[in-house]
């Protein structure tokens, strides 16, 4: 693939020097050692699935290929490596550095967006040591936080269903700039359908969603500000129309609806009331107002409706409320049977067009939020959703790692005291194993050497480390989850703007593929990831013969 020209990565701070300093001390010890051209792969992977659930889903691997892409030492950055350095490098590990390139990388990758579970490799890395090593603190960090916020979001999805909206609102307590562009970008491909961040929106083709803050309301002081003001009708026909006492005349309707007498007010807020009439001027085929400044249901809702009725007259389609506070799932409800009363004194165009208003849910949202409504029940048709969301409150993080698994055509092991920390040794391959229902039943990992897993045939899947859990299966579907992504002696290239549209597209189908008890946010069902009866012998056997042998006394 070589050198791709206009696809630098999105952060201008990802470079060869966003890197941990014994990265750049072990490749020096390689240097001077001899072994910075000797053939190592790596494998990254996670050991536990976060927020407590069975499933993640993997993210960053194009701004991982971008990274590669563009990775090159600038003769700045090698004059501030010699000051951090302290000259205790020879100049030639400089040379060195100044000529990399990635034409002897190779890197293979499951699919961004792909539900994913631990121990099987995200990424196989083969190549020069000293590039490998090197690229390690990079990767980790662009797959770390981008898998850990679309898992986060594909939670959120699955706990809404599939027919509520979900908007990513984390901008402004995102942990900075770039936190809040990767969470926007993440969270769109885990499931969400827009965002508020206009910059992530810019970068990334995403749908942009907002409407006004409190401040807006509480801003306006009296109605006169709005009086005297003129909108045209949606068809562009006749003389505009003046607004003001329209709205005024919409809210007396609503207000002399006997079966609303109880709950709306006689007197609404009429700043509020103004800042509606504002918003609704300025944005009338976008028209969504906050709803909760002063009191929802007797000002907030009607003021709402009476405007949206004058907008409704003029051929406008309002868009809806935003309840940010109170009890959302009665506030919905609530708003909604208010809504439908009052569309029954409508003519029923005007009456279907109120009903299609949407009502939007802010205020601290989060998963277990989302399920506590759903029990509830509630009249809310789109979420939006911020602090929870970016910072992945749950988790903060993943815990992808990054391990040798090969040295010149040698598998190699760790070993631990904790069984979860040894490593599976040696180039692998995994295959994501179908039952008959079309769902997926297990992860295989097999040696890059085995003969692959074919549908109808049975095949034994042992659990890497637990002699007696063991199963025969027979696949209906074989599904290859490593693939060639970046081959230095390739031309591939990868696109100037990300697309993610591939990504979030895969992951709704990759998650449609799963079982709905390995998906449930309480308690579900362990996922299995085994390996080829032949990769686990060899497992043990390694193991054996790396182990150090005790002595007693």
């Amino acid at each position: 693939m070589g050198s791709q020209g206009g696809v630098a990565p999105t952060n201008a701070l990802v470079t060869p020097m966003l890197t941990d300093l014994y990265q750049i001390t072990m490749a020096y010890a390689y240097f001077k050692a001899g072994k910075h051209n000797d053939t190592a792969v790596f494998d990254v992977f996670f050991r536990r699935t976060p927020f407590h659930g069975e499933y993640a889903v993997f993210g960053g691997l194009d701004e991982v290929l971008r990274f590669i892409a563009n990775y090159k030492f600038a003769p700045e950055d090698l004059e501030r490596l010699r000051t951090i350095l302290g000259g205790r490098c020879e100049e030639a590990f400089f040379d060195y550095l100044g000529a990399l390139d990635m034409s002897k990388l190779k890197v293979y990758a499951i699919p961004e967006g792909t539900v994913v579970f631990p121990r099987v490799p995200l990424l196989r890395l083969e190549g020069p040591v000293g590039v490998v090593q090197l690229l390690e603190t990079t990767i980790l960090n662009l797959v770390n936080y981008a898998s850990l916020v679309t898992t986060n979001a594909a939670r959120h999805r699955q706990a809404v269903g599939p027919s509520k909206q979900l908007l990513e609102f984390g901008l402004r307590r995102a942990q900075g700039p770039d936190g809040g562009v990767s969470a926007a970008r993440y969270a769109y491909i885990g499931g969400f359908d827009a965002t508020s961040n206009v910059a992530a929106g810019a970068l990334f083709d995403m749908p942009v969603k907002g409407t006004h803050a409190h401040s807006f309301v509480s801003s306006f002081t009296s109605f006169e500000e709005v009086e005297g003001r003129a909108l045209e009708r949606a068809s562009g026909d006749g003389e505009p129309v003046t607004f003001a006492p329209l709205v005024l005349e919409k809210l007396q309707l609503i207000q002399s609806i006997p079966a609303l007498r109880a709950t709306v007010g006689d007197d609404t807020n009429k700043s509020e009331l103004a800042a509606f009439v504002a918003y609704a001027l300025a944005f009338p085929h976008g028209f969504l107002a906050l709803v909760d400044t002063y009191d929802v249901m007797r000002s907030g809702l009607p003021n709402f409706m009476a405007v949206a009725l004058a907008l409704i007259d003029l051929g406008y389609a309002p868009l809806g409320l935003r309840l940010d506070s109170g009890d959302l799932a009665y506030l919905s409800t609530q708003c909604r049977e208010i809504i439908t009363l009052t569309g029954q004194v409508l003519v029923p165009e005007q009456a279907v067009a109120l009903a299609n208003v949407s009502i939007v849910a802010s205020n601290d949202i989060h998963e277990d939020v989302l399920l506590s409504l759903n029990e509830q029940g509630h009249a809310i048709d789109a979420f939006g959703i911020g602090t929870h969301l970016v910072t992945c409150y749950k988790q903060p993080a993943l815990g992808c790692v990054y391990k040798l698994v090969e040295m010149n055509g040698t598998p190699r092991i760790k070993l631990s005291e904790d069984v979860a920390k040894v490593t599976i040794p040696g180039k692998k391959q995994a295959f994501r194993i179908y039952g008959k229902e079309g769902l997926a039943l297990l992860d295989l990992i097999m040696g890059e050497n085995e003969e692959p897993p074919q549908a109808g045939q049975r095949i034994l899947c042992r659990h890497p480390f637990a002699e007696s859990k063991r199963a025969f299966v027979i696949p209906s579907r074989v599904e290859r989850l490593l693939n060639v992504v970046w081959d230095g002696a390739l031309t591939n290239p990868i696109s100037p703007r990300p697309n993610l549209l591939p990504a979030k597209e895969h992951c709704r189908k990759s998650l449609s593929c799963m079982r709905q008890d390995h998906l449930r946010p309480l308690n579900p069902t362990p996922y299995k990831v085994s390996v080829s009866d032949k990769l686990y012998t060899f497992i043990h056997q390694l193991w054996l013969d790396e182990a150090p042998v005790g002595e007693l006394s």
